[in-house]
């Protein structure tokens, strides 16, 4: 036991000592956290620019274009006469979307000919697109509802039949979750969850791996050679009791820019806990296996580089071939934002999660035994390989 805490405190020496691991683990988070918060702070597109080419130019078609311009979602720019090129127009204004009023719109109308709207949707960026489909459909809905039931009310109908007969029945729609379509509380957590793990796989993937790289393993863990999870124990401690610190900066900045903390607390630590844990051993198993820093960092890179896109959590994960989701079902992030989604956005029952936090349980057990029989056999090599004068000398001069 003497052994294991000289060990320990050891490793976080070597870890706060190390200024490179104290930029990536401590300013990282910090910084991305920051910089993303501003990025989606708004919560929604506003005053996406969308061009409407008025070919009519009448006080029904301007009163159109002035209800669209009242959206405080879309910016509108207005053309009299139509552009050479609308596609150019789209590009130079960076417009979400094109509106086209035809001509005789207001005669057509009057006369009930039932004029039709053009409406050219961007999607070259899919968010803006969708922002700007949803204003425009509202916004020309309800000019269209209105002159249908003022057409009416002219033919001599009265206000509430005129509008039975426009509406033969009354739909409602009603938004469940997130409801006001806030992209800070969607997207700022979920990448919060993401920069934590990156920062732990890179702070994992030197911690086995620079210590058989610069040959020190034999000298330091002479006496732990039979201890394999001890051994594990020694080079995560560090980094759990350093995420806490994490987790609380992001707790802090949840206040600083207002979104809304979890449901179930408790489960929520809870939740995050086994996360930490399992992205923890994950590290220790590749670290582990790959002897060479640098290559172990690239691997881990490579597996937590496209772990957001495809954990499920903004495309559909029954939409992805069964290789990409057995992919995403072994990276600890996809069941931890699929239970974190439940907490924070859908604000659901504690036991929804609890599938979820058994497949983050299976993913921690499962690394943590593969560690340690990676380590156990890594052990039994080195120190088999090693000369005995070689390790008897080297154990003089550390009692020295």
């Amino acid at each position: 036991m003497k052994e294991f805490f000289r060990l320990l405190k050891r490793e976080f020496k070597l870890f706060i000592g190390n200024s490179t691991l104290r930029t990536v683990f401590f300013l990282a988070p910090v910084f991305y956290a920051t910089l993303l918060g501003f990025v989606y702070k708004s919560g929604k597109v506003e005053n996406t620019p969308v061009l409407v080419v008025d070919r009519d130019n009448t006080p029904l078609s301007n009163q159109l274009t002035e209800m669209l311009d009242d959206n405080k979602s879309i910016k509108i720019i207005r053309y009299l006469q139509e552009p050479l090129s609308i596609k150019d127009e789209v590009i130079r204004h960076e417009a979400a979307a094109v509106v086209i009023i035809p001509s005789r719109f207001e005669g057509d109308m009057l006369q009930k000919k039932y004029p039709e709207l053009n409406v050219y949707i961007n999607t070259g960026n899919v968010l803006t697109a969708n922002f700007a489909s949803k204003a425009l459909q509202l916004t020309i809905g309800t000019f269209s509802a209105g002159a249908s039931i003022k057409a009416l009310q002219k033919a001599g109908m009265p206000a509430a039949k005129a509008v039975t007969q426009y509406e033969p029945f009354k739909a409602n729609y009603i938004t469940l979750f997130n409801t006001t379509g806030n992209y800070l509380i969607f997207m700022w957590p979920a990448m919060l969850a993401v920069v934590l793990q990156q920062v732990i796989l890179l702070a994992m993937a030197v911690s086995f791996a620079a210590e058989f790289e610069r040959g020190s393993f034999v000298k330091e863990y002479l006496k732990m050679k039979r201890w394999a999870f001890p051994t594990m124990l020694i080079k995560v401690i560090p980094i759990w009791v350093f995420s806490i610190l994490i987790v609380g900066i992001y707790y802090f900045m949840h206040m600083i820019f207002r979104v809304p903390m979890p449901e179930g607390i408790l489960n929520f630590i809870l939740l995050t806990a086994v996360f930490v844990g399992s992205v923890s051993f994950l590290g220790v198993f590749i670290s582990i296996l790959i002897p060479d820093a640098l290559k172990a960092t690239q691997i881990l890179m490579v597996i937590a580089s496209p772990a957001f896109i495809i954990s499920g959590f903004t495309w559909p994960l029954n939409a992805m071939p069964a290789f990409v989701q057995f992919i995403a079902n072994i990276i600890p992030l996809t069941p931890f934002l699929q239970a974190f989604k439940i907490l924070l956005i859908q604000k659901g029952s504690v036991e929804l999660t609890f599938p979820y936090l058994k497949h983050l349980s299976i993913l921690l057990a499962v690394y943590a035994v593969l560690g340690w029989i990676a380590l156990k056999i890594k052990l039994w090599l080195i120190f088999k390989k090693a000369e005995p004068q070689e390790i008897a000398s080297e154990n003089t001069i550390q009692e020295d």
